[in-house]
């Protein structure tokens, strides 16, 4: 893996393929997902960031993963989206860290869970959110729609679970998922109105 060192702050949200809510994270992740395979698609927002001395401030990046029924298990099929709105400097930086070679939580997903990895694409990601709603669109690749499940309490705040082992957060809000669809780097899922699985939260990543 590569020395240089980097910071990453901001948000983040999933949609998988599993039925709410997703038996990965209950399960570290040992349990058996819903399908023969997890589609796993995750967005991160760059609030503030760095590589050495490139800014990240403001830029996005993506996941997409495809696991066997069980995630620990490894086998995964990776790949990465870059923002195209990233400059030359940027996007190197910005690559090197979302495929693990630049270490962090990305070089420890890449180097324990990963035998297939499909390469790094730079396309526009929108990254909406709005109350307990969030949503993406990354052109060619994959979308997906999500909402926070609301608590009962009527604070306005989703259902959490707290104390995981997810990457992006050990607190994640618990979410269903509008649609999700996927058709980039070899796959293809389209799943509308199942109410499958989401999450999202801050994240907070250094080496």
């Amino acid at each position: 893996m590569a020395d240089a060192a980097w910071t990453l702050r901001g948000e983040y949200m999933e949609s998988c393929n599993c039925d709410y809510l997703c038996p990965c994270i209950y399960t570290n992740p040992q349990g058996p997902a819903t399908h023969d395979h997890c589609y796993a698609m995750m967005v991160y927002r760059i609030d503030e960031g760095k590589a050495g001395a490139v800014a990240l401030d403001g830029l996005h990046f993506a996941f997409v993963i495809r696991s066997g029924k069980v995630m620990a298990d490894g086998g995964w099929i990776f790949a990465c989206v870059v923002d195209e709105a990233a400059d030359e400097a940027q996007r190197a930086a910005l690559a090197s860290i979302a495929s693990g070679e630049s270490g962090g939580v990305p070089g420890r997903i890449r180097e324990n869970l990963v035998s297939d990895f499909r390469g790094v694409e730079y396309k526009p990601i929108d990254f909406i959110m709005d109350g307990l709603k969030r949503a993406t669109e990354i052109p060619e690749i994959f979308g997906f729609e999500i909402e926070g499940v609301a608590s009962r309490n009527q604070s306005g705040d989703p259902y959490y679970i707290d104390n995981t082992g997810h990457p992006a957060n050990t607190r994640l809000a618990l979410a269903t998922s509008k649609f999700l669809k996927v058709f980039g780097f070899g796959l293809m899922l389209d799943m509308q109105g199942e109410a499958n699985n989401g999450h999202y939260a801050p994240f907070n990543w250094s080496t």
